[in-house]
């Protein structure tokens, strides 16, 4: 069950990706383009999130536990530390460059182009990075 419901919500994350236009890297460069024709869509997705994330964690921790285990797992660290922020940067750095964070890319994949291959092989790439290097 625990499976399913993962693919459940991908699914559901993938489809809202789609509905909203963010698997169009041109969206998300339009609102990086402040100076140009700037294009707010990606506000109001963010916005959309934001709220519903809001709600959702307020009935999850509602129920005292997950559907699927015997408690939550929250993160431990609250510390900065470098790693973090340089991933951060370069999550950043790639996301502007190419328009596609990891969500809309791989949700794109049905329409495959060169700079979706180009940035998930750099997205697998730097995965495999982060694991021999860490």
């Amino acid at each position: 069950m625990k499976a399913l419901a993962g693919y459940v919500a991908g699914l559901l994350f993938g489809l809202g990706l789609a509905i909203s236009g963010m698997t169009d890297p041109a969206r998300v460069l339009g609102f990086l383009d402040l100076a140009g024709a700037w294009d707010p869509t990606l506000m109001f997705v963010l916005g959309g999130a934001v709220v519903t994330t809001f709600i959702g964690y307020r009935l999850a921790w509602a129920r005292g536990r997950p559907l699927f285990e015997a408690s939550f797992q929250l993160p431990t660290r609250r510390d900065l530390d470098a790693r973090l922020l340089g991933g951060a940067a370069l999550f950043g750095i790639g996301w502007g460059l190419s328009g596609y964070c990891p969500g809309p890319a791989v949700a794109s994949i049905a329409g495959l182009s060169l700079p979706l291959v180009a940035m998930l092989g750099a997205m697998v790439a730097g995965w495999y990075l982060a694991r021999r290097m860490g």
